[in-house]
Order: C-alpha cells, then sequence, then structure tokens
C-alpha cells in the first residue's frame, strides 16, 4: 500500500513539476495579439509598433497589433482583462487605463490591479509647460508669482476633462496653492490651434506635439514637469528644479498581460523587453521624441502602477472632478 501511494506522489510531481519550465521554453509558438486602446496613428500605436516589430525579431513570432480606440482606453483594457491568460493577448497599458481613469468614472469594467499581471514599464514621456510668447513669464518662479497676483486669470489649455494635459496643471495649481481656469478642447489639436492663437495662454502637454512651435518660437518652454531633463531640451529645467519640489509628472507605456498568465511567460516576455529597451537604438529614438526608455521587473512596475493610482485619485478628489 505505501508503496503505491510513493508511485502515486512520484508520478503525480513528475507529471506537474515540468509543465511550467516547458510552457516558457516553447512560448511563444504562434503569434501574439497587441492591444492597443487607442487607434492607430498615435504616440501609443507608434511605441507599439516599434517595440512589436523588436519582439517579433528577438522571438520570431508576429506581434499583431490590435488597436481598440474608445471610452479614454477603456474598450481596449476590458478587452484585454477579460482575455485568456495564456501569453498570447497582451496590452500597452498607460496612466489613462491604469492611473486616472479609476478616479474619473464610478464603473470601470476591469478592475486595473486585479486584472492584470504587469510585465515591464516601457517608456515614460514627461510633459513641457508651454506659454504663449506673450504671458510676461520665463520661468517657473514668475509663471507662479503672476497666476497668484491675478487669480483664476491665466487660463490653461488641455486635451479633454480628465486627461494628463488636464490633470498635471491641476496637481501643478494644488501644489503650488494658485488659481488657473482650465479651457477643455476635444483633441490636443484644437488646444494647439488656439495657443498657438493666443486664446489661451497656457499648456502642459508631450514634448513631442510641442518641440517644433518651441524651437520655431512660436511657444516658449518654461520647465520640464518629470523628475529629469529631456535630452531633447537639456537647457530646459524642471518644474522640481524650478521651485516646486517634488513635482514629477508622466505619461506612461506599460506591457501586462491578462491576470493569471503564467509567471514563467510574464518572465520571459519581461526579459526580452526588456533588452529590446536598453538598446542603443530604442533609448535614442525614444529621447530624440521627448521619451526614456525604463524596462523594469513586474514587481516595480506594479508598485509604480499602484502608486500611480493612488496620486491621481487625490488630484482627481482635489480638482473636484466627479466620477462620471
Amino acid at each position: 500500500m505505501r508503496t503505491r501511494q510513493f508511485i502515486f506522489v512520484v508520478t503525480a510531481a513528475l507529471a506537474t513539476t515540468p509543465v511550467v519550465p516547458a510552457l516558457a521554453q516553447t512560448y511563444p509558438s504562434k503569434p501574439i495579439r497587441l492591444i492597443v486602446p487607442f487607434p492607430p496613428g498615435g504616440g501609443n500605436d507608434i511605441l507599439a509598433r516599434t517595440v512589436g516589430q523588436k519582439l517579433t525579431d528577438s522571438t520570431r513570432q508576429q506581434i499583431v497589433i490590435d488597436n481598440r480606440g474608445g471610452a479614454g482606453g477603456n474598450i481596449g483594457a476590458e478587452t484585454a482583462a477579460h482575455a485568456v491568460p495564456d501569453g498570447y493577448t497582451l496590452f500597452l497599458g498607460g496612466v489613462g487605463s491604469h492611473g486616472t481613469n479609476p478616479g474619473l468614472q464610478a464603473k470601470l469594467p476591469y478592475d486595473p490591479v486585479k486584472d492584470f499581471a504587469p510585465i515591464t514599464l516601457i517608456a515614460s514621456a514627461p510633459l513641457i509647460v508651454v506659454v504663449h510668447p506673450s504671458l510676461p513669464v520665463k520661468s517657473i518662479a514668475e509663471l507662479i508669482q503672476y497666476a497668484k497676483t491675478r487669480p483664476g486669470q491665466l487660463n490653461f489649455a488641455s486635451s479633454g476633462t480628465g486627461s494628463i494635459a488636464h490633470l498635471a496643471p491641476e496637481m501643478f495649481k494644488a501644489m503650488a496653492k494658485i488659481e488657473m481656469t482650465h479651457v477643455p478642447y476635444k483633441g490636443t489639436g484644437p488646444a494647439l490651434v488656439d495657443l498657438l492663437g493666443g486664446q489661451v495662454q497656457l499648456m502642459m502637454n508631450s514634448a513631442v506635439s510641442m518641440l517644433a512651435q518651441v524651437k520655431s518660437g512660436k511657444l516658449r518652454a518654461l520647465a520640464a514637469t518629470g523628475a529629469k531633463r529631456l535630452a531633447a531640451l537639456p537647457e530646459l529645467p524642471t518644474v522640481a528644479e524650478s521651485g516646486l519640489s517634488g513635482y514629477d509628472v508622466a505619461s506612461w507605456y506599460g506591457l501586462l498581460a491578462p491576470a493569471q498568465t503564467p509567471r514563467a511567460i510574464i518572465d520571459k516576455l519581461n526579459h526580452e523587453v526588456v533588452a529590446i529597451m536598453r538598446t542603443t537604438e530604442l533609448r535614442d529614438r525614444l529621447a530624440a521624441e521627448g521619451a526614456e526608455a525604463v524596462g523594469n521587473t513586474p514587481e516595480e512596475f506594479a508598485t509604480y502602477i499602484k502608486r500611480e493610482l493612488t496620486r491621481w485619485a487625490a488630484v482627481i478628489k482635489s480638482a473636484g472632478i466627479k466620477p462620471e
């Protein structure tokens, strides 16, 4: 009897123990779908296709980009959250899907923490603070002083209520203890047109969309919003350097899988993508566009997401933005 039990236990152990390592060795064996929660052509899509092509080269399996735009990224996030957790559906998350949306919407069709397995933070893209040249300020300190003497008279544009271009100035207002008036637009394009025309005085947006206007003198850059200076504008100080200590805001892009995806697959994907983000080609390409390649561990990325959720919820509450 004991012999039979021993044989059963050993057989069971041999049958189950090698499954995950074997899975990692054979993965991927077919094309991988990468869900991008925005339409083709935007920054998210371009980054996904760039990294996806490199991942195709390294895994020898096609990375198929699946654009699922709509609802501020919620449609794509919901699709990914409910996909089979086998490593063949991945998701390009960001500050919207895994930072601000949970605080902006009363009911999300997904849980940003419980429904996803973080793989790695791919890149971070700080914003830049730009003003119309007619505004008589040339630094963050001067901007804060100008706003304090004219409460509510300074207007700032955004690409829409709840966007990072809206919430970044809201955080700035709270930390600087000033009042500015938000003017929301339906997208970055219309907002930029009115900023260039002087209808609004200030905007915080990605360096990619602002660099040409700054270099041509059509807009004046005051600072970068991230923790470090931008490689594309090394002479531009950060907001924190300029007197608002602790201010650190950036758009970001990260790779996630549905929850319950085997850890061996998560680790293999992390290894492949981190290696890609450490190449000189990717780092230089992102730096030229005002972004920074990252590449960290799944645990570090999970901690980053939880921190983003907490702080943006606080900003949204402080700004009085009611969940829809």
